[in-house]
């Protein structure tokens, strides 16, 4: 399978489009971040946006793409619950039917999300325990009922989409230097990427992963996708395989990657509670768990972290308070 290279001009004509259909969501330095790292950091408050995380960009620039044919056709997709949100509300609007799958890791916040934006348009299936298991699932029904795959990373307009994420950014600080992003099948991390190296040739792009997915890892020391095995993760967005259909393009445009423990990952959503007032999920709040971490030092560059959702229940945003101690 090949995918279209987004360019920066694809980008910015997605950007135009979905003017008005989502937020801009705020960008502010955090002066705890900035004192730890002895760097200028500012974070990109996502987790504010429409569903309460990036994925809305993707998935509505995607949906709006259908012809005719396909919204009558109806859609199919799997998600870890954000990207399945964003086509929910989507399916909503259009009127067009959507069948959702999401693994038996998707937290029944999501769950509830999902069915409450698709307004009787979305039929959810839970199968499996992680989401490769709904991906494959999904994708085997779309063959046999006819229904339009909408991939929640290999599309041309879901990337386009999260790119924009990176467009906003830099038009916010033009002079950012580091940009640390969460990385799963790879949309956004790609989208962001290929904005900010347009717009900011120099600057590095670094990936975040939990190590308990270790596919990135696994990927990028061997120079190709293999499979691997994951355990449950706070960052429970960021499960599933790296894209091999994206993986070439990533390597080109990601200077490397960080991973962070499930420690980590707790303290990095305790400090954003704490010291923010800000609720993040485990993926959200991973770029600021692997710079806590002492994981990505940028010492003296201006920094970018992505808060990419805030999808988390409150059961577990307590358990990840307590576990890092009460706050950071």
């Amino acid at each position: 399978m090949k995918m279209i290279e987004p360019t920066i001009t694809d980008i910015l004509q997605a950007r135009k489009f979905l003017e008005g259909k989502i937020r801009q969501t705020p960008v502010e330095i955090s002066p705890g971040l900035s004192d730890i790292s002895g760097a200028d950091v500012f974070l990109k408050w996502e987790n504010l946006q429409i569903c309460g995380s990036f994925k809305v960009r993707g998935a509505l620039n995607r949906m709006y793409a259908l012809s005719d044919t396909e919204r009558r056709r109806g859609v199919i997709t799997s998600s870890s619950g954000n990207h399945a949100q964003g086509v929910a509300m989507a399916a909503s609007l259009l009127g067009i039917r959507a069948v959702i799958y999401v693994p038996g890791s998707c937290p029944q916040t999501k769950r509830d999300a999902i069915i409450s934006r698709g307004k009787g348009m979305v039929e959810l299936r839970v199968v499996g325990r992680f989401y490769d298991e709904a991906e494959v699932e999904a994708k085997t029904v779309s063959e046999k009922d006819g229904l339009v795959y909408i991939s929640a990373y290999e599309d041309y307009h879901v990337v386009c989409g999260q790119g924009t994420l990176g467009v906003e950014f830099i038009m916010e600080v033009p002079d950012l230097e580091v940009l640390v992003v969460p990385i799963s099948g790879g949309g956004l991390i790609y989208g962001i990427a290929t904005a900010a190296k347009a717009l900011c040739p120099g600057i590095e792009v670094i990936g975040v992963h939990a190590d308990t997915n270790p596919t990135w890892k696994v990927a990028w020391e061997r120079g190709e996708v293999v499979p691997v095995d994951e355990e449950d993760t706070y960052a429970d967005a960021l499960s599933g395989a790296a894209s091999p259909v994206l993986f070439p393009s990533i390597r080109k445009v990601v200077t490397r990657l960080v991973s962070v423990s499930e420690e980590e990952i707790a303290r990095g959503i305790a400090f954003l509670h704490s010291k923010h007032h800000q609720v993040a999920e485990g993926a959200g709040a991973i770029g600021v768990a692997a710079l806590l971490a002492g994981k990505i030092q940028c010492s003296g560059r201006k920094t970018g972290i992505v808060i990419s959702g805030g999808n988390i229940g409150d059961k577990t945003l307590l358990r990840a308070i307590a576990e890092a101690g009460g706050e950071a």
